[in-house]
């Protein structure tokens, strides 16, 4: 048996104002109930929440508060992510800290939640890091998980435990549950998915097993989550199969076929192309006005000529005019 404890916290996130204050007590409060604890993970955007405005330089101010939380904790510490700003732009980044204060390694989101997480750019680098006579954990962020090539490299990388920050504040959190589950049982790993609450998200972290089976599912309140995991069930998982069963990491290796469709030629890109730029829709643009005005349209074809109401202007993006209100500088942020 090979245990290590995670915890995730899931605490109420604000957009408009600083929150590492709070984490730091949020974590205080969780050390001192469970000091066995060895790692902890907040949600994504945690520290400033979803506001461009409130980028960050890394190494910075921000990133050394945490550093010195995990030095005073002796625990890993991933305090979700935040933006970070850069003379490239601005990415979506979480950084892996040690007990000692050092920072490991940052990873930036490779896949921002587009066309509404606008003004963020995409990483290209995958991170993993050891534990020492422990295991490999690796690390992705919130929509990374929606491209299930994200965790199957992980997984084929060594990772026996992905850590994945998430903020989701949308009606689709159920969805990404069974994502959750999927990712943890096709890559035979831990799952560990930590969503924040109010402007962080909807809640409802989940901590899934290399079986599939759920550890704990929270709900859509304030909660902390202390595990205790065992590395050497992943190992038995991948030696024997899934509940003794299906063994997809190896039947991935032994694969008698690639897949072109990864290679970006005009064949296989010629459907995906077809299907329109990548954009946030407007009002009226694909449904709702739009609809009722072609329905208009054919049965004014008919000879029956209904007259059409007015099309609503498009009003100010609500996250455009929150961002002016909280701050002056920022952009539409992450969703």
């Amino acid at each position: 048996m090979t245990p290590f404890a995670i915890a995730g916290i899931q605490m109420q996130v604000h957009a408009g104002r600083n929150n590492i204050e709070a984490m730091g007590m949020r974590l205080a409060v969780l050390m001192a109930r469970f000091p066995w604890v060895q790692m902890v993970v907040f949600s994504e955007l945690a520290p400033f929440g979803p506001l461009l405005g409130n980028a960050q330089d890394l190494p910075g101010p921000a990133e050394d508060a945490f550093r010195a939380l995990a030095q005073r904790y002796d625990i890993w510490l991933l305090p979700g992510s935040m933006f970070e700003r850069t003379a490239h732009g601005i990415y979506n980044t979480a950084s892996v800290i040690d007990p000692q204060g050092n920072v490991v390694g940052r990873y930036r989101k490779m896949f921002p939640f587009r066309p509404y997480e606008e003004g963020v750019e995409a990483g290209t680098e995958h991170l993993l890091f050891d534990v020492p006579n422990v295991g490999r954990f690796g690390v992705s962020i919130c929509y990374d998980m929606w491209f299930p090539e994200t965790s199957r490299t992980l997984a084929c990388l060594g990772a026996e435990v992905i850590l994945h920050p998430t903020m989701t504040d949308t009606i689709d959190r159920d969805v990404e549950i069974s994502i959750a589950r999927a990712t943890a049982v096709t890559n035979q790993c831990y799952f560990v998915d930590v969503n924040g609450v109010g402007d962080g998200g909807v809640g409802r972290s989940i901590f899934v097993g290399p079986s599939g089976y759920v550890i704990h599912e929270a709900r859509g309140n304030e909660e902390s989550i202390p595990v205790e995991i065992d590395l050497d069930r992943v190992r038995r998982e991948r030696e024997v199969g899934i509940r003794s069963l299906g063994q997809p990491l190896k039947s991935f290796r032994d694969r008698p076929v690639d897949f072109p469709v990864y290679q970006r030629d005009a064949q296989s890109a010629a459907y995906l192309q077809s299907l329109g730029p990548l954009a946030k829709p407007s009002r009226g643009s694909r449904a709702g006005l739009r609809a009722a005005h072609d329905l208009v349209e054919a049965v004014r074809v008919g000879e029956h000529h209904v007259p059409a109401g007015p099309v609503a202007p498009s009003a100010q993006p609500l996250d455009v005019a929150i961002a002016g209100q909280l701050a002056p500088d920022a952009a539409p942020g992450s969703y």
